[in-house]
């Protein structure tokens, strides 16, 4: 019989698992809660009306067509039974492993205080993206119709908490379109009046890019319009807004970028996790003490020799995803296992709005259009199929030249709550 493989996760590393694992002599099945796999770092322009869903996401059944040994299951995987080798599925279903790979990824966590996310939005999927692109938009609509000054700029103050690559690219492509593409599209207001707040607990943004890079983020935020504001935590948010340190700011929309926080693949496991609820894995991404277990990505906390973890990024979970993937494959045909696991530090970048943005490569840094242009190469190329290429490069072309973006309509995904300042419109209105 045939070993079986059961991959949790369609993300970076669990598909580089199943791509490693193209040609090994087993049965391959790949678990997740949706039909397609995300390319994660451009998850934002889908939330700010850049791209299209289907610019960033491709169905997982599509990319592995050629994979003869791997099944694609859309499924929730809800518990795993270690010493038995099944995962448990929310309907009831399990299914057997002889080999168990867990790329579940991480969440937002709010530090302790679970009721503010029935007030802040986060953005980790697809659902996610189009309701914050829901928000923003209908929040300019109904400032439209709205008289009450108060609650114009209620509905026009837009607060991202978190300084890290995720709120800084909100917060900057949240100005760009309140201030060039929204511009001349209104009669009632004026959407470059609209308030951009970033908020960071810690003295810097972008804290994990060394030298200037992060006080140059911090002056490229401002000349956009954007208001950095360091060394201050929120203490609240509610349904006016929040409140940041001692200060209350009534907001209509609040973006949650501040921390994650692993998926519950360690309860899972009865495993010993980091703080942050991550799997303590060991040099080869093994959990000890669970015979023919691995956990990759974000929900593994590796220790790449620093003393620290390897951070949550999604070239940390494409190569240990390829790792395991050849590991597993060497096993299963009596082969010697590859080395420990070493990762590969290819550079980080962040991009700050219309070209600008920043870039740490280890030996020397970039900033800037060479920065911005390092970033659209490299993402432009990391998207998964041609097809994905062409219409983030048509898109970005599009936008380039003309600063409008594409994909700016309201479906209804997000109802906002209708609030009694509305103002009554006439026929006038529509003359």
């Amino acid at each position: 019989m045939r070993p079986r493989i059961v991959i949790v996760g369609a993300g970076f590393g669990g598909m580089a698992a199943v791509k490693a694992l193209k040609r090994a002599d087993a049965d391959v099945t790949l678990i997740d809660r949706t039909n397609h796999h995300l390319f994660q770092p451009l998850l934002y322009q889908v939330a700010t009306a850049a791209l299209s869903p289907a610019d960033i996401a491709t169905a997982s059944r599509v990319l592995l067509r050629r994979h003869a040994n791997a099944t694609v299951v859309m499924a929730d995987v809800v518990s795993v039974d270690a010493e038995a080798r099944y995962v448990r599925l929310a309907d009831g279903r399990t299914i057997n492993y002889d080999f168990l790979v867990l790329a579940t990824g991480a969440a937002y966590s709010f530090f302790g205080h679970g009721e503010w996310a029935n007030h802040a939005k986060v953005l980790k999927s697809l659902e996610d993206a189009l309701s914050i692109r829901e928000t923003l938009l209908a929040a300019f609509e109904r400032a439209e119709q709205c008289n009450d000054p108060d609650e114009v700029r209620r509905l026009l103050t837009f607060v991202v908490v978190g300084g890290g690559p995720t709120g800084v690219e909100l917060a900057g492509t949240i100005a760009e379109l309140a201030r060039t593409t929204l511009a001349r599209d209104f009669r009632h207001i004026d959407p470059a009046s609209a308030r951009i707040i970033l908020c960071e607990a810690g003295n810097h943004i972008l804290g994990a890019f060394p030298g200037d890079l992060p006080d140059y983020a911090a002056r490229a935020l401002r000349s956009l319009g954007v208001e950095v504001r360091l060394g201050e935590a929120v203490s609240l948010v509610d349904a006016e807004g929040i409140v940041l340190a001692d200060e209350r700011i009534a907001a209509e929309t609040v973006l949650w970028c501040a921390g994650t926080q692993a998926r519950p693949a360690a309860d899972w496991l009865e495993a010993e996790a980091a703080r942050n609820g991550a799997i303590k894995v060991a040099a080869d991404c093994s959990v000890p003490g669970r015979p023919g277990v691995f956990a990759i990505g974000d929900v593994a906390s590796f220790d790449g020799g620093s003393g620290k973890p390897l951070p949550g990024l999604a070239p940390v979970a494409k190569q240990q995803g390829r790792y395991v993937g050849r590991l597993l494959a060497a096993r299963i045909a009596g082969r010697a296992p590859p080395p420990p696991f070493r990762y590969r530090d290819l550079g980080t970048m962040a991009v700050i709005g219309r070209s600008r943005a920043v870039a740490d490569f280890g030996s020397f840094q970039l900033k800037g259009f060479l920065a911005w242009l390092a970033w659209s190469m490299v993402h432009l190329m990391l998207l998964v199929d041609f097809r994905s290429r062409m219409m983030v490069y048509v898109n970005w072309s599009w936008a380039w030249f003309t600063y409008g973006r594409g994909a700016r309509l309201l479906t209804g995904r997000g109802e906002l709550p209708q609030r009694s300042q509305a103002t009554e419109i006439s026929s006038k209105d529509f003359g």
